[in-house]
């Protein structure tokens, strides 16, 4: 009977071993698995440009904090960012949504242009005129690269850079292989914030030669110290002439930056 019993005690201790083991690969591979870059969001992002009439661009702001964005989610659209130029000699107002596909976005679109709140708040709004004068759009979806959108609320509010490059023929290739190893690392380094990173969907203008992404700064002044420091970086300088011996050239022939405030009542700020 002695030996029997300590023969069971024995294989219990081993069970107990072999499951903490097992136990802690687990975790082991839970936090080895946390740290692996997020899958690729493959939603479809649009980016709308509203152009306000003069001295119409407050209302416009009211009709989205009141109602527009409520309604945008009771249609099942997402609410990602909006955002005001510092310098917005347009009246512009810059925002992005996301939609599962673009299916969905259409039928969206569709049942919010039906929907007879909508109509009574826009009706409302422009009793004393229309509020909007033109507007831009690009559908967008997420590059190979770009970090996960976090719709966080930053303290202090950031200031945003919205950044637009059109590469040389056949050269975007070799731009995002720039910014996949070395530039987003060392806008990281220089205290830039990667947001987002896009290439229009394909059928939209561009879809082979432009990035947009998004960068967060402190301020617009912290942001152009940043860009400043990079751009004197030996890595950067090294990686830049690389990549262009690479690419025939300079791998881009324009670059857009506009520099934005969030909006009150957007998700991100």
């Amino acid at each position: 009977m002695r030996t029997l019993h300590s023969f069971l005690l024995l294989a219990f201790a081993g069970i107990l071993i072999v499951s903490g083991c097992k136990s802690g690969s687990g975790a082991q591979s839970s936090a080895g698995n946390s740290a692996t870059p997020a899958a690729r969001d493959t939603r479809i992002f649009e980016m709308r440009v509203y152009y306000a009439h003069p001295g119409k661009l407050a209302d416009l702001e009211n009709r989205f904090r009141t109602n527009t964005t409520r309604i945008f989610e009771k249609h099942g659209m997402t609410n990602i960012g909006y955002w005001l130029p510092l310098e917005n000699p347009d009246n512009k107002l810059i925002y992005i949504l996301a939609y599962p596909n673009r299916e969905a976005r259409d039928a969206s679109w569709q049942a919010f242009g039906s929907d007879p709140e909508w109509k009574a708040v826009a009706s409302k709004s422009e009793e004393n005129g229309k509020l909007v004068a033109k507007v831009d759009q690009l559908f967008m979806e997420t590059t190979d690269y770009s970090p996960a959108i976090t719709l966080k609320q930053a303290s202090p509010e950031r200031t945003f850079e919205l950044r637009t490059y059109t590469t040389t023929p056949n050269n975007l290739v070799n731009l995002d292989a720039r910014f996949r190893d070395h530039t987003m690392g060392l806008f990281s380094k220089y205290g830039m914030e990667n947001i987002v990173y896009f290439h229009p969907v394909a059928g939209q203008p561009g879809a082979d030669n432009t990035l947009v992404y998004i960068l967060a700064h402190k301020s617009q002044e912290a942001g152009l110290a940043s860009f400043e420091a990079f751009r004197n970086d030996p890595e950067w300088i090294k990686v830049k002439a690389a990549s262009e011996v690479k690419g025939g050239g300079s791998l881009t022939t324009k670059v857009e930056s506009v520099y934005m405030k969030p909006t009150d009542y957007s998700p991100i700020k």
